[in-house]
């Protein structure tokens, strides 16, 4: 029952849509009818407003961290990767690009997962964090930051020895990158966007 209850603890934190909640009281409209029509911080930067993308993106990685720490207080610690902690951080990845409240019409996962990373164990997040600017810096293409962070968590995750996290954190980089094919295809077209050019 405990991991059941962890699961839509992480669901429920993980569904708030932040990007969508910050770009309506900002005044910017639906950002799911610009751009890619996601939720998540990337899109959210379409509006040409830095500040509320950086907001959306402190704000989805901070659903991620409280799903997990919050985990952490209400229910028994469990070193197995099927404990309630790693199931409230995949139920939060989840929540952020299944929302029941949008019909299942989220974001990417890329921002919440980072959120989950620090939470689980903040060696992780770091890597995590490390290979996304890095690979945004050299690059400046938001989706495939996205996907290097994922799998760089994954290997993090073997190489610290955190072997419980690492069966959640695949789950979540295979998610991540199924949900990224579009920009995957485009990628391999020559056709995917900078961050700061032209869409």
């Amino acid at each position: 029952m405990e991991t059941i209850y962890a699961a839509l603890l992480g669901y429920a934190l993980g569904s708030i849509p932040f990007g969508l909640l910050l770009s309506f009281a900002a005044g910017q409209g639906d950002i799911r009818k610009i751009g890619s029509g996601n939720i998540g911080a990337t899109n959210v930067l379409r509006t040409g407003n830095k500040g509320l993308a950086a907001a959306t993106l402190l704000l989805d990685m901070g659903k991620g961290f409280a799903a997990v720490m919050i985990a952490h207080q209400l229910f028994a610690p469990s070193a197995l990767a099927y404990g309630p902690v790693p199931v409230a951080a995949l139920g939060a990845v989840l929540g952020h690009c299944f929302p029941v409240w949008l019909k299942f019409k989220g974001g990417k996962g890329v921002a919440t997962n980072a959120g989950v990373c620090f939470g689980l164990a903040w060696p992780i997040g770091l890597v995590y964090a490390a290979v996304w600017l890095v690979a945004l810096a050299a690059f400046r293409i938001s989706s495939l930051a996205g996907m290097a962070g994922v799998l760089g968590a994954v290997i993090a995750a073997m190489a610290f020895g955190n072997w419980a996290f690492v069966p959640v954190l695949a789950v979540i980089a295979l998610l991540v990158i199924w949900l990224h094919r579009a920009n995957i295809r485009r990628l391999l077209d020559g056709t995917e966007p900078k961050v700061g050019g032209k869409s």
